[in-house]
């Protein structure tokens, strides 16, 4: 409450502020025109996402004294640039210590030398490498990872690192929690970090304290604050935990009890995830870091954490082959990494491309992907819930679903209830799994994080779900957005002025 009425009371001033000083000073209109004029043009020339340009154009032509004003705070806000140079510093810093090996990538360009294409500019634009000696396995539930996770976190004997977006008390959480501060009285080093969006709802503003004194180092990111500030805009999507270097969990369960079928929201909740054992786990180790050190002025020694080698390999074997690639997507490195990897499967898909996505809020360039995958005869198809979590993505969504079908891409709804699952794969070889939403924020505002496999076991793990899943599914025709409610379809409509913003 304090934060929302903060927000509203600095929002209300300076619109009525504004408002005053344009009704009474000719001059200054004539003078707020001009500069209008020139933030559009500006607008127009940047080098971002031509829907974002929308939606800052169209407020300033409806309200130009304040939309520009809005415009021209965001741009020169200091703290978004302070936490854009740290990140990009960090990013650069940690790269050196996951670096590509020659070898692996002269395998993989022997392989397919359009793997090899993408692996050179994810970690020459991102930072990441590929790599082979890894060890995967995919969760078709968020319920099966959860068993998995408890069993690992026993096993910790060195650090644990765990980032996530959504933190609530419960059976999940609770029982995490209880396994963190065991380890903790080992000399295991825990720490914990979960998005500041939290305190708004889920936990006390300062729970990070409650964990302190139980030994847990935590931290919460980007806590929401009662400031005009577009740092806050940028939250901490990812769902990532490591444990003693050799073994990480990523997908998109967080640590609440509805990804975990515990307690029932949305009707039953799918969720997916992977468990890597072996070298791709130290890029999952350095981006947990890059964020964890955003505030830290003694970073440590980064080589600490990626020197440990995994037990028992020998009963993982039947989960070793092919390549994994793990990648974050930061909103500050002017790399969109999550939809360049969702459009580099799509572009070069040849006989189907399947996809789990909890939201469809896409741009132009996303539609022309998905639909012109489907003109040239490769199989789309994509599973979305059929009991929406959030009634206006759902209504927004189905904005999209004509376009989409009359373009020869199929779309099924899961009527169980609610897929809250982040899975592209395609042509039974490549396939990518993480945090990464088909939605404005988690492909251009958020700090994501995902991992994509090629000729790994996770590919037939993730399309034997995809089609199990559909089975469960109801198949949406164009018959049915035509006769789909106008008033829902109408409202959607609208929504779409916004999208950018969801």
């Amino acid at each position: 409450m304090v934060v929302v009425l903060g927000l509203g009371l600095q929002l209300y001033f300076l619109f009525s502020a504004l408002v005053f000083f344009s009704d009474n000073l000719v001059f200054f209109t004539a003078a707020s025109s001009v500069l209008s004029l020139v933030v559009i043009i500006y607008i127009i020339n940047e080098k971002t996402n031509p829907y974002f340009k929308l939606a800052w154009v169209v407020p300033i032509m409806l309200i130009p004294i304040f939309g520009t004003v809005m415009y021209i705070y965001v741009k020169l806000e200091l703290g978004t640039h302070m936490m854009k140079k740290r990140t990009i510093e960090l990013i650069e810093k940690t790269s050196e210590f996951i670096p590509q090996d020659k070898e692996v990538l002269k395998e993989l360009s022997e392989n397919d030398p359009k793997e090899s294409n993408l692996a050179v500019y994810m970690k020459k634009f991102a930072g990441y490498p590929i790599y082979k000696n890894t060890y995967a396995e995919y969760y078709a539930l968020g319920d099966d990872m959860y068993k998995v996770m408890k069993a690992e976190l026993l096993k910790a004997k060195e650090f644990i690192f765990m980032e996530f977006f959504i933190v609530e008390r419960g059976e999940m959480w609770d029982t995490i929690l209880g396994i963190l501060e065991q380890k903790v009285k080992e000399g295991v080093d825990v720490r914990f970090m979960y998005d500041g969006m939290c305190c708004l709802m889920l936990l006390p503003y300062k729970y990070p304290n409650v964990l302190k004194e139980k030994g847990i180092k935590c931290k919460m990111f980007s806590p929401i604050k009662p400031i005009l500030s577009t740092v806050q805009n940028n939250r901490d999507h990812r769902k990532i935990l490591v444990v003693d270097g050799h073994t990480a969990f990523t997908g998109g369960v967080n640590l609440a009890d509805e990804y975990i079928n515990r307690c029932v929201k949305y009707g039953h909740w799918k969720d997916t995830g992977v468990i890597l054992k072996g070298d791709a786990v130290k890029s999952f180790t350095m981006m947990f870091l890059q964020n964890w050190n955003i505030n830290e002025k003694d970073e440590g020694d980064y080589r600490q954490f990626i020197k440990y080698d995994f037990p028992d390999a020998e009963k993982w074997k039947p989960y070793a082959g092919g390549f994994s690639m793990p990648y974050g997507d930061s909103p500050f490195d002017g790399e969109y990494v999550g939809q360049t990897v969702y459009l580099d499967i799509l572009n070069r898909a040849e006989k189907y491309v399947h996809i789990m996505t909890p939201y469809l809020i896409i741009d132009n360039e996303m539609m022309q992907a998905l639909t012109f995958a489907a003109k040239r005869g490769v199989e789309v198809i994509i599973i979305m819930p059929h009991v929406p979590d959030k009634m206006y993505a759902y209504l927004l969504a189905r904005t999209y679903y004509e376009e989409l079908l009359s373009a020869g891409v199929k779309i099924y709804e899961y009527t169980p209830g609610f897929v809250h699952a982040k899975c592209f794969v395609s042509d039974g070889v490549r396939a990518t799994v993480g945090s990464i939403n088909l939605d404005y924020r988690s492909l251009f505002l958020h700090f994501e994080c995902g991992c994509y496999f090629y000729r790994s076991p996770v590919v037939d793990m993730v399309e034997k779900d995809i089609l199990c899943t559909l089975e469960k599914c109801r198949e949406i025709t164009v018959e049915d957005c035509k006769r789909y409610n106008p008033v829902k379809k109408a409202l959607g409509f609208v929504l779409r002025l916004f999208a950018p913003l969801m």
